[in-house]
């Protein structure tokens, strides 16, 4: 097999594609139906048409948290946090933004009037992140005082359109700090439409992390290391999985959150707990049959996923299609319905 490199996941993109602001309707955005080449321009309301009776669609319910924190030192310094998880106690694994690291031991006055003690470096001494204790529970100081954690090429600051259209009308369980934007199409309508059409619905969960949007910094992809994020595949999902399957219907996964959980319950064997799976062309799906995906960036992780999927060859021509057509890239932009090269 082709030994791939980052610069095999490269395409130029003009940057007046990058969607700043949702499509005025969910399911009003379009639709790249790219099973086949040539690909098919659609409305992504017509989805419901290009699948089969019997489908499976399984869904990430993560919710999206406020997980954007600001405040200052003791010295007047400005801080930023990013809250990667909640723990117990009212603690948090946060990212930290400030000019210069306070100590360990140090408070924080936060935006509110509350507080966030640092406790130590996370997950070890060396760690990346950092552990806060904060003066009250950290969901409930979020949903007060903080704000919508947007990906770092929107270029405006949050507002309360964005609570809304940054978060899926499914959300249930809040943990993301990034949505599963393949999933941010369906409404209500379409929802409707699936079940009149004979597709089943299911769900899972992943928190998403920062993690997300970590650039690949080397050239050999194999030396990439993945971000690890909590997942759970409920029972009554894997039942739906394993009739799906008896009966002959497909699985399609909406978004890479969804095909990075299930296959890693796949290969695992675990129904819950962290994953850091990091799927490039090569990989062997035992799950996932079909993808509803949003356009990803240029040499990311995501990219190698959806490589891996339908096919390098086959996605970069879609990729160049999508280009050519002006399509709305990335998190508030268009989507595209994948097939598993089989």
């Amino acid at each position: 097999m082709r030994a791939y490199t980052l610069g095999d996941f490269d395409f130029a993109l003009p940057p007046e594609l990058i969607a700043q602001q949702p499509a005025a309707e969910r399911s009003g955005s379009r639709l790249l139906d790219g099973r086949h080449l040539p690909p098919a321009d659609r409305v992504f309301r017509e989805l419901p048409a290009l699948l089969t009776p019997g489908d499976l669609l399984v869904f990430n319910d993560t919710r999206v948290i406020k997980a954007r924190l600001f405040g200052e030192k003791s010295t007047g310094g400005r801080v930023e946090l990013l809250v990667e998880r909640v723990l117990r106690g009212r603690e948090a694994v946060v990212h930290m933004r400030a000019s210069k690291k306070p100590p360990v031991g140090a408070t924080l006055a936060m935006e509110g009037g509350y507080s966030a003690t640092l406790l130590r470096r996370w997950p070890d001494a060396d760690g990346p992140l950092f552990r806060f204790a904060f003066s009250d529970e950290p969901f409930a100081l979020m949903e007060r005082h903080g704000h919508v954690p947007l990906p770092p090429y929107i270029e405006h600051a949050d507002t309360p359109h964005d609570a809304e259209r940054y978060q899926t009308v499914f959300a249930r369980s809040p943990g993301a700090i990034a949505a599963p934007t393949a999933a941010l199409h369906f409404d209500d309508a379409v929802l409707a439409s699936l079940d009149a059409c004979g597709v089943r619905r299911a769900s899972l969960t992943l928190h998403v992390g920062a993690g997300t949007f970590q650039p690949v910094r080397t050239d050999n992809i194999a030396e990439h290391r993945m971000h690890s994020e909590w997942y759970e595949v409920p029972a009554a999902t894997q039942e739906a999985i394993a009739r799906t399957r008896l009966a002959g219907g497909r699985i399609v996964a909406v978004g890479t959150t969804t095909v990075r959980t299930l296959e890693s319950w796949a290969l695992s064997g675990r129904a819950e707990g962290d994953t850091d799976i990091f799927i490039t062309p090569g990989f062997r799906f035992r799950l996932v049959d079909l993808m509803v995906t949003n356009f990803h960036l240029p040499k990311s992780t995501l990219m190698m996923l959806v490589a891996a999927f339908a096919g390098h060859e086959h996605v970069m021509a879609l990729y160049r299609h999508a280009v050519e057509q002006r399509y709305r890239f990335f998190s508030y932009g268009d989507a595209m319905l994948l097939e598993r090269r089989r």
